[in-house]
């Protein structure tokens, strides 16, 4: 079942997370990976149409975004990853450069880090349900360019 998360404009610039905790009650609960890869957001934020800023420029909506991945760290599992989402959601978090011609380009090492941080929390988090996450994890490391050796995970 998927959920579209709407984030107003008003919500975003009071850094105000009341409609992710209304619309996703799960994140409250042991509950919460029921909602894996089922969030769409839809980011309400007015523009001019000369502002050539892509959502991920705009210090606002980034610094809701380091407010919501601080109090909810495991929301980029819940993110829609086939329609984009998690790359979009990375992009809120990481260092990055846009351009026309070769699409976003992240801070590699800024993403590395921002990677394993989260495979470490997510491995804990799965380990904690007795569910096994390494195919997940890959995949997830995947989708931002990175590969993952299956003997990674006999570290953790």
């Amino acid at each position: 079942m998927s959920r579209t998360l709407v984030l107003p404009a008003d919500a975003i610039a009071q850094l105000d997370l009341s409609p992710v905790q209304t619309a996703l009650p799960e994140l409250k609960t042991a509950d919460w990976l029921t909602l894996e890869q089922q969030v769409s957001l839809e980011i309400q934020w007015p523009r001019s149409e000369d502002d050539p800023r892509e959502l991920a420029e705009i210090p606002e909506i980034r610094l809701w975004f380091i407010r919501l991945d601080a109090t909810y760290p495991q929301f980029p599992l819940l993110v829609n990853w086939q329609s984009g989402e998690l790359v979009r959601y990375a992009a809120m978090l990481v260092p990055h450069q846009f351009s026309r011609n070769e699409g976003l380009q992240f801070n590699p090492e800024a993403l590395a880090i921002w990677v394993n941080h989260k495979i470490f929390y997510f491995a804990q988090q799965l380990a904690d349900r007795g569910l096994s996450g390494s195919s997940r994890l890959k995949n997830f490391a995947q989708i931002l360019g990175f590969e993952i050796d299956e003997s990674f995970f006999e570290l953790l």
